[in-house]
Order: C-alpha cells, then sequence, then structure tokens
C-alpha cells in the first residue's frame, strides 16, 4: 500500500478483515495524510456514517487495532519498483504480491514563505500545526488566503491573538470562514499586504509587510507565525513505471485495475468518467480492489465479501 492517509489506511483495514498482510509506505512522519497534517481539527462533513468528524478524530479511528497488526514505513518514499514472478519488490527489499496506490493527491510539501531566514527564526516559523494549545496567550501571524489559513484563523481566534494576513482584498477560502473571522475579538485581517523582510527582536518575530499598490509599509510583531501558501503535490512518480496518467491522475480501469497488471490505485489520485473526489468515494474504492485482489490470489476460494455475512 502506498499512502497512510484515510484511503490507504482503510484499505489497510480492509484488507486485514479478509486476511491479507498489509506492508504501507508513506512519505511523511506521520500517518493520516492530509487531513491529519493540514486540518487535524478541521470539522469533515462528508464521511460516511459520520455526522461531523475531525481529522484526528478520522486517523485515530483508521488506526484503531491496526497499527500492531500491520507493517508501516513512514519517511519512505516509494522510488523503485521491480515486478518478478512473486509480485514486486519495493525499494529493492520489500515483497509484495500486489500494490495499491493510495497517494491522494500525491506527495505534498509547503510552500516556503518567501523571506530568506535563519536557523533560529525558523523555530518560530511553522507549516504544520498538531497542537493549538502551544500557542496560547500569544500572538500568531497567519500568512496565507485559503481555506487552511481561514481554518487555523478560526481554530486558533479562541486560544490567542491572531493577525491574518493576505497578498489580496479578497480570499480565496470560503466567505462564511472569513465573517466569522472579522466577528472574533482577538483577531486582526491586514490586506493586501506582502511580507518584505522578517527578524528577531526582543525574542518576538518582526515581519516588515508592504502593502500593495504603494510604497507603505507596516512592522508586525508575533511571538509565531503560521504559513498557508498551499503545497505542491506530485503523483508524476508513477510514469517510471509505465502507469497511465490523464491529467497527472492515475488511469483505472474496471475493479480499480491500472494497465498495468497487480497495480492498482485508489482515492483521489485516480481518474475515471464521473468520479467525485470525496474520502466516501475512496473508501469504496478500496474494497472494490481489495475483492480483486482477493480473487485474483485466491480463484478458487469463495469471497466473503460483507461483514454482516462473517
Amino acid at each position: 500500500m502506498i499512502g497512510a492517509g484515510p484511503i490507504g489506511l482503510y484499505a489497510a483495514n480492509y484488507a486485514l478483515l479478509h486476511g491479507l498482510k498489509p506492508v504501507v509506505f508513506d512519505s511523511l512522519s506521520k500517518i493520516g495524510g492530509q487531513p491529519q497534517m493540514l486540518y487535524p481539527f478541521k470539522k469533515i462533513l462528508d464521511i460516511p456514517a459520520h455526522q461531523e468528524i475531525t481529522g484526528a478524530q478520522l486517523t485515530s479511528e483508521l488506526t484503531n487495532g491496526l497499527i500492531n497488526k500491520i507493517t508501516i514505513h513512514l519517511n519512505t518514499k516509494v522510488t523503485d519498483l521491480e515486478q518478478n514472478d512473486n509480485g514486486f519488490i519495493v525499494n529493492n527489499n520489500v515483497g509484495v504480491k500486489t500494490i495499491i496506490i493510495a497517494t491522494g493527491n500525491g506527495a505534498f510539501k509547503p510552500r516556503q514563505f518567501p523571506i530568506k531566514t535563519t536557523a533560529e527564526e525558523n523555530q518560530r516559523i511553522h507549516y504544520f500545526i498538531d497542537d493549538p494549545q502551544k500557542f496560547a496567550n500569544q500572538t500568531i501571524g497567519i500568512f496565507g488566503g485559503g481555506d487552511s489559513a481561514l481554518d487555523w484563523a478560526l481554530e486558533l481566534g479562541n486560544l490567542v491573538k491572531i493577525e491574518l494576513i493576505h497578498r489580496r482584498d479578497n480570499f480565496r477560502g470560503l466567505e462564511s470562514s472569513v465573517e466569522q473571522i472579522k466577528q472574533l475579538s482577538s483577531a486582526k485581517i491586514l490586506t493586501p499586504y506582502l511580507p518584505k523582510s522578517l527578524s528577531l527582536m526582543d525574542n518576538k518575530i518582526e515581519v516588515e509587510l508592504k502593502k500593495l499598490g504603494g510604497n507603505e509599509s507596516i512592522i508586525r510583531s508575533f511571538d509565531h507565525i503560521i504559513v498557508a501558501y498551499g503545497f505542491k503535490a506530485d503523483n508524476r512518480f508513477v510514469k517510471k513505471w509505465d502507469i497511465e496518467l490523464h491529467d497527472n491522475r492515475i488511469a483505472v480501469q474496471s475493479e480499480m485495475k491500472t494497465n498495468v497488471p497487480g497495480i492498482y490505485a485508489i482515492g483521489d489520485v485516480v481518474t475515471y468518467p464521473g468520479r467525485v473526489p470525496i474520502i466516501g468515494v475512496g473508501f469504496g474504492e478500496a474494497q472494490i480492489a481489495i475483492t480483486s485482489i482477493m480473487r485474483n490470489l485466491f480463484p478458487q476460494k469463495s469471497l466473503t465479501i460483507h461483514s454482516t455475512s462473517l
């Protein structure tokens, strides 16, 4: 399994249900994918059987009872894949029967703060937040105009003083989120500004902000800053395995098969007519792929598909 996001974790659970032994690889340092890394406290409203659930809660539910039953390789980017008579060799040392690619939008790296900074300054610059309580009673600058920036502003607004800085007057994120931020007494919105320089002064980060369309600059002081400029995603690594791509997504046939025998793909990494890019659809694709794998590996076995009939 390549990818330890929600779809990969669900596929691992479903594989265990059918007696398979999943081995999961992920390039990140933590499991849970984008919901865990980017918005762990955001309420997700379109997960089957949940009226609402946070990214962190979703990861917790998907890993409950799973971690000690499977092999997980974190901080491991799959770079080499060799096919043989027994299946595949991953990164020259792990043998598997079948591959399921569940990398979502791909390996993602945060877009960096556009100012050269020192190692000491970097201690105050954050791209991922795992515990908002760490910033309690501090002043935080949040840079960005998309949903991630707005979500962090709303999450932290009840704990800290925040200043939301964006290079445009209009935000890319939900207007309703912008309106909620405006109602927070602890929040201030600064637009249209771009960071021009940064320095450490009196144990604070001082950022010079240049107003677009003029020569005006202002200095703002923060305990920490959060950068939410988005992420660079990349799934092109599969090209060297001769897997067919359409618009940088993996084209799949019936049963979630790629054009390469033995390699399947599920979740937002795939494309086919009519697909909707939501987690619930990926869960169903995981069931389809695992069922197909079971039929291929054990063609003589009577396959039980529904847990209610186990």
